[in-house]
């Protein structure tokens, strides 16, 4: 069970947060659009942290499970939480993928497939416009100012 609250945002909230994303988040978060290969600001970030939904601030992936899929995305072989991610099944484009969307806001985050690295042999193929980056030892976002966990250190 996950520390964080799981709840949807209000539409009031939902509204403003989506008030403050760019052009292109909001083609992606919102439309599930995907990002051109190998531009994403977190394709090549080495940095220790928690990568976080940019839309509601829920972390989603930790650093530690982070990889070089060569695929131009950046590749993580487990969540944060398995109860952080919800996986749809996405049968556009004349193919059969998995998406992968926040279990909180149902911001589109990108695919997962069967092809990662051990333990999981899970490659969560992301867009980095989906996500937000907390350092190491620095508060997780709170945008819905929920406090409790989201107040806490990433």
């Amino acid at each position: 069970m996950s520390r964080f609250d799981l709840s949807p945002p209000t539409p009031a909230q939902r509204e403003a947060l989506a008030a403050g994303l760019s052009p292109d988040e909001r083609r992606v978060l919102l439309q599930h659009g995907t990002e051109a290969p190998f531009c994403g600001v977190f394709l090549d970030n080495k940095r220790e942290g928690t990568y976080c939904c940019r839309l509601c601030g829920l972390p989603l992936f930790r650093s530690g499970a982070k990889f070089d899929s060569g695929t131009g995305w950046p590749s993580f072989f487990a969540p944060y939480d398995e109860a952080h991610v919800r996986r749809i099944r996405d049968t556009s484009h004349g193919m059969v993928r998995t998406e992968i969307v926040c279990a909180r806001c149902g911001s589109h985050l990108g695919h997962v497939f069967p092809d990662g690295p051990p333990p999981t042999y899970e490659r969560h193929c992301l867009n980095s416009v989906s996500l937000a980056f907390v350092d190491a030892g620095q508060p997780q976002p709170d945008p819905l100012q929920r406090g409790g966990a989201e107040a806490g250190p990433a």
